[in-house]
């Protein structure tokens, strides 16, 4: 089970969904982010190591980071990932496994921060969610680097009654995984800078610009994968975003998932 199914019941777009609520949200200068906020905040970490970087969120997060001006160091586990990420500039592919912390240990090693965005595959009945997660977290705090951004989900932690409860179930040996490699990162790292980001029902679309992140652990909604990654990259560099914990969300987009209209208040990155 991955969130493949996370991302097709919450991205649904529904005719009932109250449109009140997306023009409410859409009138909030704060959460509607224009493309040219993003020039507000400039990279800080000039080489950045990204688990998960070959697919999905991770892909446009290696993008939008070279695009900042960071160099990339990605771990990745074919050689056709190595072979098309080496292929852009700046883009450092190493071939690895998230599940063995050597592996990661020796591609993180140089680098000033880490994003991981790892989900999904199982090993030996490990799942990447806790135990690929966690060796970069380990890794990272054994060679100094203190800037981490882990990406997992909405329904992780104290965000578990946000999820709709057929969303939960199905999902929730990921989601508690995923809490797992939360909870390490909160509890065992007090010096690191670390980020969390939950994003809602994921959809592979061109960004819209609109989405935000939000401190209420009930936010809920549909977000573009490629705003996830514009939003991640955004708060890596963003030092009020340190020791926080954030849901990623898209106002301007219907989603089954939110049918009661809640509104949530945007997190302003600076």
């Amino acid at each position: 089970m991955n969130l493949f199914i996370l991302s097709t019941i919450l991205s649904t777009a529904t005719a009932f969904a109250p449109s009140s609520t997306h023009q409410t949200l859409a009138q909030r200068s704060a959460i509607a982010q224009s493309n040219d906020s993003s020039s507000a905040l400039c990279a800080k970490y000039k080489k950045v190591f990204v688990a998960g970087g070959s697919k999905g969120v991770g892909r446009c997060i290696v993008d939008k980071l070279i695009a900042d001006g960071s160099e990339v160091v990605a771990l990745v586990r074919s050689d056709e990932a190595v072979a098309e990420l080496s292929a852009i500039d700046g883009v450092t592919a190493v071939k690895g496994d998230a599940f063995d912390y050597k592996s990661v240990e020796g591609a993180i090693d140089g680098c000033d921060a880490a994003i991981t965005t790892l989900g999904g595959s199982v090993e030996d009945e490990k799942r990447v969610d806790y135990t690929g997660n966690n060796n970069v977290i380990e890794a990272a705090g054994v060679l100094g680097c203190t800037r981490v951004v882990l990406v997992t989900s909405v329904g992780c932690g104290d965000s578990k009654d946000a999820a709709p409860p057929s969303v939960f179930e199905a999902l929730k040996e990921v989601l508690a995984a995923k809490t797992k490699a939360e909870n390490v990162l909160i509890k065992y790292y007090t010096n690191m800078n670390w980020t969390i980001i939950r994003p809602g029902g994921l959809v592979t679309e061109a960004m819209t610009g609109k989405a935000a992140l939000t401190a209420d652990k009930m936010g809920i909604g549909s977000i573009h994968r490629e705003d996830v990654a514009d939003l991640t990259v955004k708060a890596l560099s963003a030092p009020n975003t340190e020791k926080k914990i954030f849901a990623a969300v898209d106002p301007s987009l219907n989603s089954a998932a939110n049918t009661d209209g809640n509104t949530f208040e945007a997190f302003e990155l600076n």
